[in-house]
């Protein structure tokens, strides 16, 4: 017997920090770390003590005993990884990693973080460990939580806990929390540099890449994030009206794609109980929906998302997940090639409004040459492949195609990167004491896990410069 390792794993490494017996691989000290779609127990190294479990902020860790049938095939992937013909054997344990610095040099810090997504508060969690210091988190929305909150889909439930982590740390004696508070509105950067000793920014990644092609700002023609935002209840989010549309098309293959087609495709009915807003669950009730295609430009071996939750997506209730077009020619067992393979074919005709019923069909090999439209609204999208051009009468266009990081006033900003310019964590070109996190920091890349890497290397810089006494009051 031994645990296993399923689809909600955020890759954060919670369990790696507390496994005595190493068994869960690839850890941060690994190449391979980073690269994976989760983290793996060696099942002939688990001693079965739940040690794993009990860390994972996401639920992601259990025996593989009570696995759901649905879930019972992580026993067999978590196991495949270790039997891989080029798996190497596990590397002895590291030595323990102490403080690069001499902690006791570094006074009392009074540190601002922008933000209140998981990059904002695994940095926070650094410092408030390592030092004494003063935490103030400001975050514009009247909630916190960030992506947490408002990017992951309210039928994750095991992913959205990790939204309990977020508020355990905005509990903390030392922290104060500020909503409402919008810097370059509310607060400049310079105020924020003269007020606090450190400034860290986790503003994420806000805006949305472009399709590129004519019609795209029609109405009905819109970001993934902004659909997110609508069934998570983001206080900004736009009303989607479902009632007329027969067919929705998702441009992209990435996880967040998948999300967005299985939220419009779902039942209010199997919504209800989980944390979908409101205002998605009435429009989804009056949902006049029968397919969602989604688009990939390159061939189903190189869809973005995950083999975790493309098997999801094929157990949905009342919807059929099919494939359009031939099988991949050439598929690795157990790849997503191989996923794909597995569908069921889908020969109707693209062209034409689509059958009674409720499916998600995926489509490779299109590229979109345009979104058409009339009286100022979505009618279709012109996809162009080896077979030539053809037009998808469509109500709903989404791009799916990834997040673009926007400019904060008065702070450095790489526009072609879409990022903060920055030297492990600390902006270039701004005063001492500004550092940056997440998204804001790296680009749009990278799930709930990577933020915490990502911030402990900030988090190094900063404690650096403070010992050092380039930032702080002696």
């Amino acid at each position: 017997m031994a645990f296993a390792i399923t689809q909600n794993c955020c890759s954060d490494a919670s369990c790696v920090s507390v496994c005595p017996v190493n068994c869960i691989h690839p850890t941060p000290d690994e190449p391979e770390f980073g690269h994976t779609e989760t983290l793996y127990v060696d099942p002939d190294t688990c001693i079965d003590c739940g040690a794993c479990a009990d860390a994972c902020p996401v639920d992601a860790i259990a025996p593989t005993w009570v696995l759901r049938p649905d879930q019972q095939v992580f026993t067999q992937i978590n196991a495949d990884w270790y039997a891989r013909p080029d798996a190497v054997p596990a590397p002895a344990w590291g030595a323990p990693r102490f403080p690069s610095v001499d902690l006791s040099a570094i006074g009392r810090l009074d540190v601002a973080v922008v933000g209140t997504g998981p990059a904002a508060v695994y940095a926070a969690q650094s410092i408030l460990r390592a030092t004494d210091a003063r935490v103030t988190f400001l975050e514009r929305l009247p909630t916190p939580g960030g992506l947490a909150r408002y990017g992951v889909a309210p039928d994750h439930p095991g992913t959205r806990r990790v939204l309990e982590h977020t508020t355990a740390v905005l509990r903390h004696p030392r922290v104060t929390l500020q909503l409402g508070v919008e810097v370059g509105r509310d607060v400049t950067p310079a105020q924020l540099a003269e007020r606090y000793d450190a400034v860290l920014y986790a503003t994420g990644a806000a805006g949305d890449r472009a399709l590129g092609v004519p019609g795209e700002e029609l109405a009905g023609s819109v970001s993934a994030r902004e659909v997110v935002n609508w069934y998570t209840g983001h206080p900004e989010a736009a009303p989607v009206d479902l009632s007329r549309v027969q067919r929705a098309v998702v441009v992209g293959t990435g996880n967040v794609a998948l999300d967005v087609a299985r939220m419009l495709a779902g039942r209010a009915d199997r919504l209800a109980s989980t944390e979908t807003s409101p205002a998605a669950l009435a429009a989804l009730r009056t949902s006049a929906l029968r397919e969602v295609v989604v688009l990939g430009r390159r061939g189903a071996a190189d869809a973005a998302c995950s083999s975790s939750e493309l098997r999801a997506l094929t157990h949905l209730p009342g919807v059929r997940t099919v494939l359009s077009g031939k099988a991949p020619d050439v598929v690795e067992p157990g790849s997503k090639a191989e996923l794909f393979a597995g569908l069921d074919r889908f020969d109707d005709d693209l062209s034409v409004a689509p059958e009674p019923g409720r499916r998600i069909v995926f489509a490779f090999g299109q590229a979109t040459r345009e979104v058409v439209g009339s009286d100022g609204r979505v009618t279709g999208i012109v996809l162009g492949s080896t077979d030539g051009d053809v037009t998808v009468p469509a109500e709903l266009v989404v791009r799916a195609i990834g997040h673009r990081g926007t400019e904060l006033p008065g702070l450095p900003f790489d526009a072609e990167a879409g990022r903060v310019p920055h030297e492990a964590g600390r902006v270039a070109g701004a005063p001492a004491g500004t550092y940056v996190v997440g998204w804001a920091k790296r680009g749009p890349a990278g799930g709930i896990g990577a933020n915490r890497t990502d911030a402990e290397e900030t988090v190094d810089s900063l404690l650096a410069d403070a010992a050092a006494g380039r930032i702080g009051r002696r």
